[in-house]
Formats: structure tokens, C-alpha cells, sequence
């Protein structure tokens, strides 16, 4: 395969794995602060105060009770989700782009590795040349084995 045909399906699909990638890493974490809007308007009503107090509440009362479960009160006076989505966010958000942009961007160079190396064995060596240097290669192996 001539290398202008072998650039001319390698490019795109490395436009297309690159697209991927992309949407891979960026389109989780804008779909996450997106719903982070949504859900904050949720968990920061009265209502939902409301319920946590009482959760609380109900915890104290089965704290101190003997049996197989011990309870613990919640320290927090906000519910956890609230403080999550508020305060931790951006460490799911970095943690979600480091490991899927290593992840795969290593994919991804495999992916072209193998298109690109696929397409490359398909062409003939020019002049012998790389057939007289695995010659010399191996006669050198040999005269190192021999002495």
C-alpha cells in the first residue's frame, strides 16, 4: 500500500479516535455540572433539611439501643449529598478526566499504532536493504557465538 493511500484512511480515523477521546474525557464531567445544578436546587430546600434532621433525629433515638447494629449520628448538619455536590465535586470531575484522558489516550495510540503498523507491513523493502542488515545481523550473532 502506497503511503498517500495508506494517509488517506489513517488520517480520519485518527480525526475520528481523537473526536472520541474527547467527548470521552469533556462529556461525563459536563453532564455531571449540569445535573449538579438540577440536584443542588433539590437538596438545598427546606424539605430536604427537613428530612435530614430528622434522620438524625431517629439515629440518636437507635443510638444508645443494645443489638447486633450499633448506629452512629451523622456529624454533619447538611446531608452529605449537598456537601458533595457543593464542596468535592471538582475531585470527581479530575479524577473522571485523569483517568479516562491516560486511560484512553493510550487506547487510543493503540488503536493508531495498529492501523499505522498494519498498513506499514504491507510495503516492500527498497533495494534489499533491509534483508542484507538482518544478513550482516546474523552473521555478527555468529561470529559472537564462535569466538
Amino acid at each position: 500500500m502506497s503511503p498517500a493511500k495508506r494517509t488517506l484512511w489513517t488520517r480520519p480515523l485518527s480525526l475520528a479516535v481523537a473526536a472520541v477521546w474527547l467527548v470521552a474525557v469533556c462529556g461525563p464531567p459536563a453532564a455531571l455540572m449540569a445535573w449538579r445544578e438540577q440536584r443542588l436546587a433539590a437538596v438545598d430546600s427546606p424539605e430536604a433539611q427537613a428530612q435530614w434532621d430528622a434522620f438524625r433525629q431517629d439515629m440518636r433515638r437507635q443510638s444508645g439501643r443494645e443489638g447486633p447494629v450499633q448506629r452512629k449520628v451523622p456529624k454533619s448538619a447538611e446531608p452529605p449529598e449537598r456537601v458533595w455536590l457543593r464542596d468535592h465535586i471538582h475531585l470527581a470531575v479530575i479524577a473522571w478526566m485523569t483517568l479516562v484522558g491516560v486511560l484512553g489516550g493510550f487506547l487510543a495510540a493503540l488503536v493508531l499504532g495498529v492501523a499505522r503498523g498494519s498498513s506499514s507491513e504491507d510495503q516492500t523493502p527498497r533495494d534489499g536493504h533491509d534483508e542484507e542488515q538482518d544478513q550482516r545481523d546474523s552473521q555478527h550473532a555468529r561470529e559472537r557465538r564462535h569466538g
